[in-house]
């Protein structure tokens, strides 16, 4: 079979035009983006500039070839393709597992699960070379994409070297979609490049089918967070000694810029009514955490930030957590939680990780990046949005006069989770029609 015409599909003169137009606007772009990229490396993070040529393919050949291929954006993306890489380590042990990036978050978090037994770099800009001189030195027998990241030439160096691509725990907004359609010239032939793609909801089924793939390339294995969480234990030592049974906690995790504004607000009020009520605020970003110690200086209230106390002392009701990988340590003590992204306009994080504690969830109205989760958590009451800080108030305000209603919402809510598991097992039994 000819190379333009591998998995019965050959793409047609317009659209080899169009990528190669894609190209030539990456190939102009991509100076501007590397100058911003090594000035976000002197006054944020070094790590951007220790590895930089890394985005141009010049990464270190993998210890052994013939592996996987994983690329996850960021943080949550690292974390919900975890238990799958888990799952591939033992089943093959010794098999190559490559792991990559965009962010130094991701990065980070990466070492912090696997340490050196993955293969980690960041993935190189989406230039044809870039990505053909990556897969020549990982070498690998599939890549798995998590959720949402394609990339056309990416996929393309991939097809023609019949290396199969997969989109794990695959995800599609219906505003991402109405745009892939608008320049279906370009993303209609990198999706029929595509081996499959593992949908986590009927949602994004539904999109990627109304994109062009076939039915036959589809599987809907609902979320794999659902699996990837499930597994989640309590930490052995409480952190910071923070024990919910003598005062009420309120973690706020994964917040972004006017998020923690609105916690501060709502906090401030409610310590009125009850003053032993604790919160731990937990910044996205770690760019983030000295712009947010500077907010909570301003409320003249005392905190203290985890990096550099092992306890909170008797007077002080604010706990900055400013270290990466401990979010769950947080809510392993919560008596309930706020999940960022979602008053700020970013589509929402993970509920299911303060879920899994059997912690009641609030969030705000932007939960599109999980809606399947986030409906099902509404549904069974276990997660409830709010809006502002008055809707904060009210309802952490109910959940500490009404001890027992909290208790019973957070059971719900790991109820949801352990009633979805299974999405690891379907994944794994689609990647097997792929890779022997």
């Amino acid at each position: 079979m000819l190379a333009a015409e591998r998995n019965g599909y050959k793409p047609s003169i317009a659209e080899d035009i169009c990528r190669w137009a894609y190209s030539f606007v990456l190939v102009l772009i991509i100076p501007i983006a590397f100058l911003m990229l090594m000035l976000r490396g002197k006054t944020k993070n070094k790590a951007y500039n220790r590895r930089r040529f890394e985005r141009f393919g010049f990464v270190a050949h993998a210890p052994a070839s013939d592996g996987y291929l994983f690329h996850c954006v960021s943080v949550g993306e690292v974390v919900a393709a975890s238990c799958l890489i888990k799952r591939l380590m033992r089943d093959e042990p010794g098999c190559q597992i490559t792991v990559t990036t965009t962010t130094p978050t991701g990065s980070a978090r990466v070492r912090a699960i696997f340490g050196d037994s993955v293969h980690h770099f960041y993935l190189p800009y989406d230039l044809h070379m870039a990505m053909a001189g990556m897969l020549k030195r990982v070498k690998p027998k599939a890549v798995l994409i998590t959720e949402v990241e394609l990339w056309p030439n990416l996929i393309h160096a991939c097809w023609k070297r019949k290396i199969p691509v997969m989109v794990i725990n695959a995800r599609m907004t219906d505003r991402s979609a109405k745009r892939y359609k608008k320049i279906s010239k370009l993303f209609r032939p990198m999706l029929s490049k595509l081996s499959h793609v593992c949908a986590q909801g009927e949602r994004d089924f539904n999109n990627y089918q109304s994109l062009g793939v076939s039915e036959e390339k589809l599987t809907l294995t609902n979320n794999i967070k659902f699996d990837q969480v499930a597994v989640t234990q309590s930490s052995t030592t409480s952190f910071m000694s923070l024990n919910n049974a003598e005062y009420p906690v309120l973690v706020a995790g994964s917040t972004h810029e006017s998020e923690e504004a609105e916690i501060l607000k709502a906090t401030t009020e409610l310590w009125k009514r009850f003053a032993t009520l604790k919160v731990v605020i937990v910044p996205r970003h770690p760019e983030r955490f000295n712009a947010v110690a500077k907010l909570i200086e301003k409320t003249a209230h005392p905190f203290v930030r985890s990096s550099t106390h092992a306890k909170v002392p008797d007077d002080t009701n604010i706990i900055l957590l400013d270290e990466m990988g401990k979010l769950n340590d947080a809510y392993a003590v919560a008596s309930f939680a706020f999940v960022g992204g979602s008053i700020a306009n970013k589509g929402g994080h993970n509920a299911l990780e303060p879920a899994s504690f059997s912690v009641p969830v609030m969030m705000g109205p932007y939960t599109y990046n999980n809606p399947v989760i986030c409906d099902y958590l509404k549904a069974s009451k276990a997660l409830t949005i709010v809006r502002d800080s008055a809707d904060i108030v009210k309802l952490v305000s109910r959940w500490i006069e009404q001890p027992a209603l909290c208790l019973q919402e957070g059971r719900a809510g790991r109820k949801v989770l352990d009633d979805n598991s299974g999405a690891l097992e379907e994944t794994m039994s689609c990647i097997r029609k792929y890779v022997v």
